[in-house]
């Protein structure tokens, strides 16, 4: 073993060897390079040269000498330490900070929850026999969080779930008893403009304006669905404004309403849509001056589908006799969804003929339509009632047809109607109290989004895309009347 005298001795015989060979490479190239005469300018740079070669060398040599030392072993011990005990406390199950939340995923149901946990199916069974937790845990929404307070003994002590934005349920099991305590929670609900340009995507820069999945579909499928075709009229600059109520809970943003009131600028006109409940009716969407937005018939009852023969005379395709087309006919994919072109009642399903296996809705007021060559039908019955768009059947080739398609008729009266160029009858308009009530309602709207617009669309012929909220109100959850449908 080598004691700490060896070693310095051995440091101070290297450093005196560096620095001789130091001394002389130095007094070599000073000698070479140097005269013994009268020194010239040159001369005089060399010697400068080589001082600050020696400085430096003296300078890095000890720290060279220094680094490469043989670094002497040090004498180690080991110590076993020993984990501190769990507190008995929680052994015992005494409530500690023992809380795991799980965020439910697409399709997870609450026993594979329980499964994943380690809790028993008998406690699962123990907790859904409580009314409340049973109906909002047994229809679990992805997103949805539940929490679980679990003890090291793996026993689960309790459970809780938010019944809706402003109250918290707590579920505990005592023995064989759950106990409930349902605690109220401080929300506030604001009034905003959401607002934004289509740019490159409409469904992109509405979710960065704000809009739920749900407030898009409205836009898109309820509010402006007949006036706009929003596959090939929009265009970059094209605008919307959308009015919603959000519900915060401890500055966390929790529930967004159906939209309110909407405004599409598209190519310079004005499309608007303010949402309103008639006496004992459901919730629609009516234009600024109470005309429902929602016609009473659409067009086409059938989506992505090609127009393949029209209305009137023509050879027909299986009989091969002239013979009058009393509709028109659509071609898809056999299972392509067919949708009830109007609110109506079910007057006929099932198999009629060469139609095949048909549908035939009536509408009231003497209107009709008809759906034929169905794979199969939707989930109706003759007599129920349907509302628009709902899918009554499935594109087929039933009955005489060479191949899948729809064949639509729309009659009036009895008597057989062009349903591309019929004239539809219009819808019911607002009138005399509910009028007054809604205009009141639309002037609210329509001031917030136009004090939104006049800030963030000053100049409209600005390349920026703005995508956030303007806050017009703000009141405390309790004060909503706005009934959500």
């Amino acid at each position: 073993m080598h004691s700490h005298g060896d070693g310095d001795r051995r440091k101070q015989r290297f450093q005196e060897r560096l620095e001789v060979l130091r001394d002389t490479t130095l007094h070599q190239q000073m000698k070479r390079h140097l005269p013994a005469g009268r020194w010239t300018r040159r001369h005089w740079i060399h010697a400068s040269l080589f001082t600050t070669i020696g400085i430096l060398v003296a300078t890095i040599v000890p720290g060279f000498s220094n680094a490469i030392q043989v670094p002497m072993s040090e004498p180690r011990a080991t110590l076993t330490l020993q984990l501190p005990e769990l507190p008995s406390g929680e052994l015992a199950g005494i409530e500690g900070d023992s809380w795991q939340m799980v965020k439910v995923k697409p399709g997870q149901t609450l026993g594979a929850i329980f499964q994943e946990l380690g809790i028993s199916a008998t406690t699962m069974h123990l907790i859904l026999k409580n009314a409340d937790a049973k109906a909002a845990l047994t229809r679990l929404k992805p997103g949805a969080e539940i929490g679980f307070d679990l003890p090291v003994t793996g026993t689960l002590r309790t459970l809780r779930y938010d019944r809706d934005p402003a109250h918290r349920v707590e579920l505990s099991l005592v023995g064989d008893t759950v106990k409930e305590k349902v605690i109220a929670r401080e929300t506030a609900t604001r009034t905003v403009v959401l607002s934004g340009k289509v740019g490159r995507s409409l469904n992109r820069s509405a979710r960065n304006a704000g809009l739920t999945a749900s407030n898009i579909r409205s836009l898109t499928d309820d509010i402006f669905k007949y006036d706009i075709d929003f596959n090939s009229d929009l265009s970059a600059n094209d605008r919307f404004s959308v009015v919603v109520e959000q519900t915060w809970r401890e500055g966390e943003l929790v529930e967004t309403s159906p939209v309110l009131a909407a405004t599409f600028t598209v190519k310079g006109k004005l499309h608007s849509g303010f949402r309103y409940a008639r006496t004992g009716a459901k919730p629609e969407y009516f234009t600024a001056e109470g005309r429902p937005l929602k016609k009473s018939f659409i067009r086409m009852p059938i989506q992505y589908a090609r127009l393949s023969s029209k209305f009137g005379a023509r050879r027909h395709p299986v009989l091969g006799t002239m013979r009058m087309h009393k509709g028109v006919d659509y071609a898809a994919p056999t299972g392509t969804p067919i949708m009830a072109a109007g609110d109506a009642r079910v007057q006929f399903a099932g198999w009629q003929g060469g139609y095949g296996r048909t549908v035939v809705l009536d509408h009231g007021r003497g209107h009709t339509t008809l759906y034929g060559h169905m794979s199969r039908l939707g989930n109706i019955k003759q007599g129920q009632r349907v509302a628009q768009g709902t899918v009554i059947g499935y594109v087929g080739t039933t009955g005489l047809s060479t191949g899948p398609h729809l064949h639509y008729e729309f009659r009036v009266n009895g008597v057989h109607r062009n349903p591309l160029s019929v004239t539809m009858p219009p819808p019911e308009p607002l009138s005399g109290a509910q009028l007054a009530s809604f205009r009141t309602q639309t002037a609210n709207a329509l001031a917030r989004i136009r004090t939104v617009e006049n800030i963030i669309y000053a100049d409209v012929g600005a390349g920026t895309s703005p995508s956030r909220t303007a806050v017009a109100a703000s009141k405390p959850a309790a004060a909503r009347k706005q009934k959500k449908g």
